[in-house]
Formats: C-alpha cells, sequence, structure tokens
C-alpha cells in the first residue's frame, strides 16, 4: 500500500510535536492489531479469518507510520487508555463487549484530519468499523433476548423500588415499614416481571411458529408442472417479484425432479428469529433475577438500620452508581457513548424517585 500523503495541499515539514503523534498512531495500531489477533484466536472458521485480515490491515497502518518516522524510535509513547481497555478486555473476555469498544474505537478514526496518512488509511478505518459492527452483531443477537430481560429487569428494579422506598418514607412512616414496602415491592415485582418475560417472551416465540414456512410441501416439489408451477406464488408472498419467484421455483422444481431418492429439497430455510428472541425460560429468569438484585439496592440502608436522611443519601448513591453502570453497558454493547446512556439511565432513575418523593411529601402533610 502506498505511504505517501493523500492528494491535495503537501503538508509542512514534519515538526517533532507530529512526530510524537506518529509515534502514538505507531503504538495504537501496533496495540489494535494485537487485539484482533488475541481476538482471533478466541474464534473459529470465518470470524477468525476476518479478524486476522483486520490485523493485517492495522500492521499495513503500522509500517506507514514506521516509514515516516525513519524506523523504530527509541522510545516510544504508552498506548492510549481506549487501546490499553480494549486490550485488557481482549485478554480476559474476548466477548462482544470487546467488538461494542473497537467499534467505537473505529468510528473515532483520527485520519480524516490527519494530513501525513494516506486517503487509503481513512478510508480503511471506515471499512473496519462496518466490519467489527457486522461481527458484533451476531454476539447481539445471540444476547438480545436473555439480556434484555436482564437489563431492563435490572433496570426496572432499580427505579421502581427507588421511587417506592423514596415515596414511603417522604411520608414520614417507621423506618420498618419503609423496609417491609421495600421487599414487597422487591417480590411482587421480581414475579410480575419474570411472569411478564415468560408470556411476552412465549407469544413472540408462538407467532413466529405460526408465521415460519413448514416443510408440508416438501414431499411433492417433484410433482409440481414447471410450466405452470405455483411454487413461484410461495416466493411472490415472501417478496420476489415474478420473473424472479418464478426462476426461483423452477430451480427447485427441476432439482426435486432430479433428485435421487432420499435427497432431501427444500421450498424454505428457517429463519434465525428465534435466536435473537431467546428463550421464554432463560429470559423469566434473567428477568426475575436481575430485578431482585436491583430492587435490593435501594432497600439495603434500612435493611442494615438505617433511617432518615442517611439511608436516603445512601440509597440514592447506591442505586445512582448501577443506574450508571446499567446505563452504560447498554450503551457500550449498542455502539453508542456509554457515558451518554449511563447519564441518561440516572436522569431518568432519579427524575421517577424525585415525583415519587415529593408526592410522599405532600401524602404525609396531608395526612398530618
Amino acid at each position: 500500500m502506498s505511504t505517501t500523503p493523500p492528494s491535495g495541499p503537501t503538508p509542512a515539514e514534519p515538526t517533532s510535536r507530529d512526530r510524537r503523534r506518529w509515534a502514538q498512531y505507531l503504538v495504537d495500531e501496533r496495540s489494535e492489531a494485537r487485539v484482533y489477533r488475541e481476538l482471533a484466536e478466541r474464534r473459529e472458521g470465518e470470524e477468525r479469518l476476518i479478524l486476522l485480515a483486520l490485523a493485517d490491515a492495522e500492521g499495513r497502518h503500522e509500517a506507514h507510520w514506521l516509514e515516516l518516522l525513519g524506523g523504530e524510535p527509541a522510545r516510544l509513547p504508552s498506548p492510549s487508555a481506549g487501546s490499553r481497555i480494549l486490550g485488557w478486555m481482549a485478554r480476559r473476555f474476548g466477548s462482544i463487549f470487546v467488538l461494542a469498544l473497537a467499534q467505537n474505537a473505529e468510528a473515532r478514526s483520527p485520519y480524516d484530519s490527519e494530513p501525513f496518512a494516506t486517503s487509503r488509511m481513512a478510508a480503511d478505518e471506515k471499512i473496519h468499523g462496518e466490519v467489527v459492527r457486522g461481527l458484533a452483531a451476531r454476539g447481539r443477537r445471540r444476547l438480545s433476548g436473555t439480556f434484555r430481560a436482564a437489563v431492563f429487569g435490572a433496570n426496572d428494579g432499580l427505579v421502581s423500588n427507588l421511587a417506592l422506598v423514596m415515596g414511603i418514607g417522604a411520608t414520614g412512616v417507621a423506618p420498618q415499614f419503609v423496609l417491609f414496602s421495600g421487599i414487597a415491592g422487591l417480590l411482587a415485582g421480581a414475579l410480575s416481571m419474570g411472569a411478564g418475560e415468560y408470556v411476552s417472551v412465549r407469544s413472540q416465540r408462538e407467532l413466529l411458529d405460526a408465521t415460519e414456512p413448514n416443510d408440508h410441501a416438501d414431499d411433492v416439489l417433484a410433482e409440481l408442472d414447471i410450466d405452470a408451477n405455483e411454487l413461484a406464488l410461495v416466493y411472490r408472498t415472501r417478496g420476489m417479484d415474478e420473473e424472479e419467484a418464478m426462476a426461483h421455483a423452477r430451480e427447485i422444481v427441476t432439482a426435486a425432479q432430479g433428485a435421487d431418492t432420499g435427497t432431501a429439497v427444500r421450498v424454505h430455510e428457517r429463519g434465525g428469529d428465534h435466536e435473537v428472541v431467546g428463550s421464554a425460560l432463560g429470559a423469566a429468569g434473567s428477568s426475575f433475577l436481575f430485578f431482585a438484585s436491583g430492587a435490593i439496592i435501594p432497600v439495603l440502608p434500612w435493611l442494615f438500620g438505617l433511617s432518615g436522611l442517611p439511608a436516603v443519601a445512601l440509597a440514592l448513591a447506591m442505586v445512582g452508581v448501577a443506574l450508571l453502570a446499567t446505563g452504560a453497558t447498554v450503551g457500550l454493547l449498542s455502539g453508542a457513548p456509554p457515558l451518554r446512556r449511563g447519564l441518561r439511565q440516572l436522569a431518568i432513575g432519579f427524575g421517577a424517585a424525585a415525583i415519587t418523593y415529593l408526592l410522599g411529601l405532600l401524602f404525609g402533610v396531608s395526612v398530618a
């Protein structure tokens, strides 16, 4: 690959600052290549080959900066914080979290505005982002059903029970009543969430089963008239135009008529929507456990004997940390900025708690 700068105005004579920047690029490219190779060691087949190809591409970028630097520098800077986090996670997890972080890192490439980077390098980084997005999408689909239930369960437990104990506590009742209300809210909410997730996922899977093409017609394909072929109507209902549907139907019928006995020729292949939905029991159990784990956090101060303002302050602090963590996790896995998602979750949770606290104050005043 060419290592000359992109077409346009020739960059000025490099300064010592430019050289320090190139050295940082060199270190980060090496770090990213290492991450892709470590991920490849945990993969097989096509995914492994794709990750190794990404590592090779980062190696070409590394060679570009080495050439500009005139060889290996005597001293190199430390990798950026993002590169160190990626490397640490790749060595210990090798999971979708790493791919999601890598997707964000590729999207923030500085090469668009770097006068000493080639236009091809800038293009490579954009394509790398899409490649990593595709790899991460496979993991997201596998996680989506149970993970969705877990995240929603934990978040609902945090927000609903925080709002409950804040509202009850603001009325001025005894600490034991706040504790009892929090435990009751935990149990009621966890059971409700678990049952709701089971019904929701089971119903969704049943709907998918009802709409999934079946194999009832597979054993009569050889009997169809290849010229007056109703099989084409099947493919037209699935979105093909008339000409494409007829060509595909001819291909299937021809294969069925020429197939040896015992050779299966199918009208369809099953889709992958069931993998995305997940299992009903898995979603229900995940939702129950994570709702309970989230809902217990606001109750802990009263459980350990605190009351009044200290209990409220501690509950808010612990729930705030938990809301930031759940929001950041969702942001990370969805490829969005983790901090922004975490702050959004925090604002929603504290907003709900503030409303119920004010209502509790009003109710307490009216009762008094």
